[in-house]
């Protein structure tokens, strides 16, 4: 495969009015992720660890069923930590977002994963791209035309999300595949930055500010002053350099191969 090098910054601060924070996170080539767990007690800070402990295994060069098979065992230990028993207000669940880097016919590609409503972003040509599909009510109220962009923001329940991972449910991440390219920005992040700052803001930051480090820190310092209601996570992740990639595929093939390698999964 190509050789990919990346610059990497990550942070994950509790916020300004949590006691725990149930936020996960897994910066290191090549795993990407941010898991906001949720639950009674304190399952939420356990689903979320459970799920990036299981993404810290795959090895070097993970394939997209390394990828599936390690969300699947997330979901297994996730659903243990409930007993019939218990006195939980709601199951332990997390949400997953992210990207891991793969090889797909011997070139290098972003497989983007996503349950639940932290998001994954692609900064493209000066304008932030959100490639990640929320899994919530409001997000859904959007698509049926029930909400725009705008009233959405005031919607009450703008916070209900609709598939995570664990929850003692069989739902499934959405799976994307995207060819890895020279000078590519990509943010992770939990909804403790997007619900404090807009989108104008955020694009704001990652398209004037080239250091990674400096983006991320300018991003939880900003969510944290606008409020810090929530756990704020964020990971940015830049292709500096690429060597020896060939023209990438086009996009029947790659429906194809992650059709075959996904087969029975829920995308």
């Amino acid at each position: 495969m190509s050789h990919v090098t990346l610059s990497v910054a990550s942070c994950t601060n509790v916020g300004q009015r949590r006691a725990l924070n149930e936020d996960s996170i897994l910066a290191r080539d090549p795993v990407f992720i941010v898991a906001d767990g949720m639950g009674g007690h304190d399952a939420g800070d356990k689903a979320s660890a459970i799920a990036i402990a299981e993404m810290s295994k795959l090895g070097t060069s993970p394939s997209v069923e390394d990828v599936r098979d390690a969300l699947t065992r997330a979901r297994w230990s996730i659903d243990c930590l409930d007993s019939p028993d218990s006195d939980s207000r709601r199951a332990a669940g997390t949400t997953v977002s992210g990207l891991v880097l793969v090889e797909q016919a011997g070139q290098p590609y972003w497989l983007i994963v996503n349950v639940g409503d932290s998001r994954t972003y692609h900064v493209v040509d000066g304008e932030l791209r959100q490639v990640s599909v929320d899994h919530s009510e409001v997000q859904e109220m959007i698509e049926a035309g029930r909400l725009n962009e705008e009233s959405a923001q005031d919607y009450s329940r703008k916070h209900v999300i609709t598939r995570v991972l664990g929850a003692r449910t069989i739902e499934r991440p959405d799976y994307w595949l995207i060819p890895v390219e020279p000078s590519q920005r990509w943010m992770v992040c939990s909804d403790g930055l997007t619900g404090e700052l807009s989108n104008r803001r955020i694009s704001q930051i990652l398209t004037e500010e080239s250091s990674a480090r400096v983006a991320v820190d300018m991003l939880v310092e900003e969510a944290l002053a606008a409020g810090g209601r929530d756990n704020v996570s964020v990971i940015i992740v830049d292709v500096v350099g690429l060597e020896g990639s060939d023209s990438c595929l086009d996009d029947q093939t790659i429906e194809e191969m992650i059709s075959t390698d996904m087969e029975g999964v829920a995308r």
